[in-house]
């Protein structure tokens, strides 16, 4: 395993179309439920302890070896919004490709085969960690980093918000990140149907009348 390898597919940088996406900030911002760095790290918190939990461990499960077909339709059953299902299929895709171009596997090709219109990209991004070298809780930490992450640029883009502030937001959620990612490897041990299926219904929501806009900055 390699170290390299986790920075690698944890940076920002990595061509696997995150950057394009806000994790339901850009609605929050809208409704003003997010206004300050205060606001973003609650809102961030609630993305942690609920839906990356979930996606953090169902990416674990794929590192840890389980089947990505059955993962997948775990990762759909997890899922209410037809809007984050679409979304998470499109990242799943994008990110196949980058994985495809870095760390080639035969894993990551029979899935690709299987699911041509792209798979959860949850399940992928575990299967791609494996490919690396990584293991379930590295695959954990990816998820769980870029739930906090991406809604953290975002608002630095919607509200101007001081890059500096949210860059704290994320150093002092570090120890809840930690947790996340640890409660999440340990989860992939046990059988798919138990895997955690936690949920953040305003999320959702908010992400179907998001798809609606006719003008928007961020793809979700």
């Amino acid at each position: 395993m390699t170290r390299a390898a986790l920075l690698v597919l944890a940076d920002g940088r990595f061509p696997a179309g995150g950057h394009a996406h806000s994790g339901g900030a850009e609605p929050a911002v809208k409704e003003g439920r997010i206004r300050d760095a205060e606001d973003l790290a609650e809102f961030c918190r609630g993305r942690l302890h609920t839906t990356a939990l979930t996606a953090a461990a169902l990416a674990a499960a794929a590192a840890h070896g389980d089947d990505p077909l059955l993962l997948d339709e775990a990762a759909d059953a997890r899922t209410p919004s037809p809007a984050l299902r679409a979304v998470a299929r499109g990242l799943g895709r994008q990110l196949m490709r980058a994985a495809g171009a870095t760390w080639p596997s035969p894993e990551l090709a029979a899935l690709a085969r299987c699911r041509p219109r792209g798979a959860r990209q949850p399940v992928v991004l575990g299967l791609t960690a494996r490919a690396a070298g990584l293991g379930p809780e590295d695959a954990a930490y990816c998820v769980a980093h870029e739930t906090v992450s991406g809604p953290a640029t975002a608002v630095v883009r919607l509200l101007s918000l001081d890059p500096f502030e949210a860059t704290a937001v994320l150093a002092r959620l570090a120890p809840e990140l930690d947790h996340i990612a640890q409660q999440a490897a340990a989860a992939a041990h046990g059988p798919v149907d138990a895997l955690p299926a936690l949920s953040a219904p305003l999320l959702d929501i908010t992400a179907e009348a998001h798809a609606a806009w006719p003008v928007r900055l961020f793809a979700s």
